[in-house]
């Protein structure tokens, strides 16, 4: 048998085991920083407030974020990432990110990471809009470049296969993908990531939907029209609800990468099954959501915690 100081020694070793292999922890902060979370809430509480809008846009740059180099606010960072097609002129919620980081720093000196603030930012904008919560792992840490492949993000005019093979590279499968694309339940998009959609580029649309959108989105590129906005759920723009599936069954889908998920393709049961039911949609994004916030964090001694989160420490 064992003596005590063999297994203390033991369990040591099994701990050093488990904090190298940077697994996150729900509890990260309950001793370094108790009160992080409570002033991440009250901070995008008060930016979603003020603008509906602002829920998308957080959960957004979470989304993107995660899909290039993992999960670790090189997004933040001016260059590469932001410069990106799918990213340029669109991404948005960098001056509420970096207010929520001035407040957790006045509370907390350089213990909560961006990339962290991130992932819960994005939790609570979808509490904020009526949506579900989940439990965020934490622990991540902040690159220190933003030089990541911005090719792995998806696009507005994505197929069913590149999406499929897009969230596949990250480890998450298809009903993750269906899931997740239900963020579009919430926030809007610009007129020419549409355009074409709407004007007889896609035969797999509600006509008088079509129609509808024609008079904010004119078929003209350049100018103005270009950065018009519509909802990405018309039914219920600002609740996070189900009915962005609702609207994929009637062809309302309004991006060509929405509708591929409900086209006479192996996606389609999975759509009915979110319209038809509320709770296998949540139950399925938040998992998802989870999934998603474990892509390739830094974690450790990797990376830095950012005094800002729009620069690197110098």
């Amino acid at each position: 048998m064992a003596s005590p100081s063999c297994i203390s020694l033991l369990v040591l070793v099994a701990l050093a085991a488990t904090t190298a292999s940077g697994q996150l922890s729900s509890t990260f902060y309950d001793a370094s920083c108790p009160n992080a979370l409570a002033t991440i809430k009250s901070g995008v509480a008060a930016a979603v407030s003020s603008d509906p809008r602002m829920g998308a846009s957080l959960l957004r740059l979470h989304f993107h974020d995660c899909f290039v180099n993992g999960c670790d606010a090189s997004v933040l960072l001016s260059g590469n990432e932001q410069n990106a097609v799918q990213n340029a002129g669109s991404l948005r919620g960098f001056s509420v990110i970096d207010d929520i980081k001035t407040q957790v720093e006045a509370v907390c000196k350089q213990t909560v990471s961006c990339a962290d603030i991130l992932a819960v930012a994005a939790r609570d904008s979808v509490v904020a809009l009526g949506g579900p919560s989940w439990t965020v792992p934490l622990g991540r840490r902040d690159s220190t470049s933003a030089t990541g492949d911005t090719s792995d993000l998806p696009g507005p005019t994505s197929s069913l296969a590149q999406l499929q093979a897009a969230f596949s590279k990250k480890n998450l499968d298809t009903t993750d993908m269906v899931a997740l694309s239900g963020a579009h339940t919430i926030g809007q998009a610009q007129c020419k990531n549409f355009r074409s959609r709407i004007y007889g580029g896609d035969t797999n649309i509600n006509a008088a939907f079509a129609t509808s959108l024609q008079a904010n989105c004119p078929q003209a590129t350049g100018g103005s029209g270009d950065s018009s906005l519509a909802p990405l759920d018309t039914t219920t723009p600002n609740a996070f609800d189900n009915n962005y599936y609702n609207n994929l069954l009637s062809q309302k889908g309004l991006l060509h990468s929405d509708q591929v998920l409900f086209n006479n393709d192996t996606t389609d049961n999975t759509v009915r099954n979110f319209a038809s039911s509320a709770a296998a949609f949540t139950s399925a994004f938040t998992t998802a959501m989870i999934k998603m916030g474990n892509i390739s964090p830094l974690t450790g001694t990797d990376g830095q915690i950012r005094l800002s989160c729009s620069q690197v420490n110098s």
